[in-house]
């Protein structure tokens, strides 16, 4: 009996997607199905190009396609991506971005503003249109991180607003108040006008068409975060801790205001920073300085996923000042860390946009 499209596409109806729990057909990822022999080809749509589950999906329809249908089934499987959103293209305010995704801290210290950086950069590494608002409005560092200092936005001209334009660097659209302010100067704003200024980074600028927007938010719980929650549509928030007890008493704070009904932000997870050390002599050691799996056990406590866990290296400090974020040296095993931190995000918002809960409007 002939191989048909039909009978290929009744068996990848048994292969579930591990995360959205529905099988490939019915959420439409298998596309342009031919049939040639024992020959099929088709592609897998991905819900992002970050996808950590890539590999073993492809293996799950190959493996089903012989086990259901026959043996001698080869299978050629082009992956692509077509990166999911719950959002309205008739939203005004940034309309052309699919995901937005806070990057925030219960208190400061804990490498929240690195891990921001490096996660949009890997974010973009993996294939996806990607920015970076530098919301922390008191203590700006995207300038810095990304050797991008006294860079002037260009401002244009559209549908009769004037609109900035993000400056880019590494494939990476930014914005920081830093470039509107004299580096040497402090900002002595209260809330409004502090949150007035994080507004403008979103509704004056031109961001174009983009996958993840990451928003490195300042540290704390206070207006700035109320506004944002309030006038931006959040697709979900990371919570960057160290393992201390002191920061995760904080990082427990930033969940549970994230949680409250007039904020309702889904949290995508925690990240560890400061995770552990390893020497570079030693790279099988760890060495856990600040104490282990603090992040891990209030994950589990809370029900949430545990993004990543950042090694403390000198490395990550060293690039940052020198303005080229650690995951842009490809071998190391810390840009590794990050590229699976991108994944994981990538992932849950992935399962965000699958689920009942829509960012707040």
């Amino acid at each position: 009996m002939a191989l048909t499209v039909e009978k290929v596409l009744e068996a990848l109806k048994k292969v579930q997607d591990p995360d959205l729990k529905k099988d490939l057909v019915t959420l439409n990822m298998i596309e342009d199905v031919r049939v040639e022999g024992f020959n099929v080809k088709f592609k897998l749509v991905l819900t992002t190009p970050a996808c950590p589950m890539k590999e073993l999906m492809r293996k799950d329809c190959e493996e089903t396609l012989r086990r259901e249908i026959d043996e001698r089934i080869t299978a050629e499987i082009e992956l692509t991506s077509r990166v999911t959103t719950k959002r309205k293209q008739t939203e005004a305010l940034l309309s052309k971005v699919k995901n937005i995704v806070a990057v925030a801290s219960g208190k400061g210290g804990v490498g929240k503003s690195t891990i921001a950086a490096n996660l949009a950069v890997a974010l973009s590494r993996t294939g996806a249109r990607t920015g970076l608002i530098d919301a922390d409005i008191y203590g700006p560092s995207v300038p810095i991180m990304f050797d991008v200092q006294g860079a002037m936005p260009e401002a244009i001209e559209k549908d009769g607003k004037t609109k900035v334009l993000p400056v880019e660097k590494y494939g990476i659209k930014l914005l920081s108040i830093g470039f509107f302010v004299d580096p040497g100067q402090a900002l002595v704003w209260r809330g409004p006008m502090a949150s007035n200024a994080l507004m403008q980074l979103f509704n004056d600028a031109e961001w174009g068409e983009l996958d993840y927007l990451v928003v490195d938010l300042p540290p704390g719980t206070g207006d700035i975060h109320l506004t944002l929650a309030q006038q931006a549509p959040i697709t979900g928030v990371a919570i960057v801790s160290t393992p201390q007890e002191v920061a995760l008493a904080d990082a427990r704070k930033a969940i549970n205001m994230f949680n409250q009904e007039k904020i309702r932000i889904p949290v995508l997870g925690l990240i560890e920073n400061m995770s552990y050390f390893t020497p570079a002599e030693l790279p099988e050691n760890k060495y856990y300085l600040f104490g282990k799996e603090g992040a891990k056990k209030l994950a589990e406590k809370e029900g949430i996923a545990l993004l990543g866990e950042i090694p403390i290296v000198q490395g990550i400090c060293e690039s940052g000042d020198l303005g080229k974020p650690i995951v842009l040296f490809d071998h190391s095993p810390v840009s590794q860390a990050f590229i699976k931190l991108a994944e994981n995000v990538a992932q849950q918002v992935s399962i965000v946009n699958a689920s009942g809960i829509t960012p707040r409007q």
